[in-house]
């Protein structure tokens, strides 16, 4: 086997994570500075979907948001773990496995945009509203979305032949 360099391994797709990154901070920071803060201030762009400025102290689903700001440091430890176990797996894989490389540069991008919020902040900053009727999904932005789209593929990955 090949020695695996900066060029050939992995580490080569994470020019994708920084494009996610500065896609959704420069994202955040529109809407930040152009919406009003809260629900009242949400702007109706289709009949299911709102783009709204919104805190999230918690994780996904708001999940211990009501906490006293330690689980900041948690979420930021967790988010710092999985991408540096990200990072050394990308560097041991070659650059052609393309899936699976796309996959991690996507929930690395996702993670150190929310980890940015966290520690800049103290939140994340959450701006996406789908929803149906009175029914409203968690708000959530394009670092969530991109850390789903990733563990989707890596699920996918996961079922498909090799």
């Amino acid at each position: 086997m090949t020695e695996l360099t900066l060029k050939n391994s992995g580490l080569r797709w994470l020019w994708l994570a920084a494009l996610v990154f500065v896609l959704d901070i420069s994202v955040k920071y529109l809407v930040m500075n152009h919406v009003g803060y809260g629900f009242a201030h949400r702007i109706e762009v289709l009949p299911f979907f709102n783009l709204l400025y919104v805190h999230n102290h918690g994780a996904a689903f708001n999940f211990l948001s009501e906490q006293s700001g330690w689980q900041r440091w948690l979420f930021s430890g967790i988010a710092f773990g999985v991408v540096f176990i990200l990072l050394f797996w990308m560097r041991k894989q070659a650059a052609a496995e393309k899936w699976s490389n796309v996959a991690y540069a996507m929930i690395i991008g996702g993670a150190v945009g929310n980890v940015f919020d966290r520690i800049v902040h103290g939140y994340v900053v959450d701006y996406l509203d789908f929803y149906w009727k009175n029914y409203h999904w968690p708000a959530f932005n394009l670092a969530d979305s991109s850390i789903c789209i990733g563990a989707a593929m890596l699920i996918f990955d996961g079922f498909r032949k090799k």
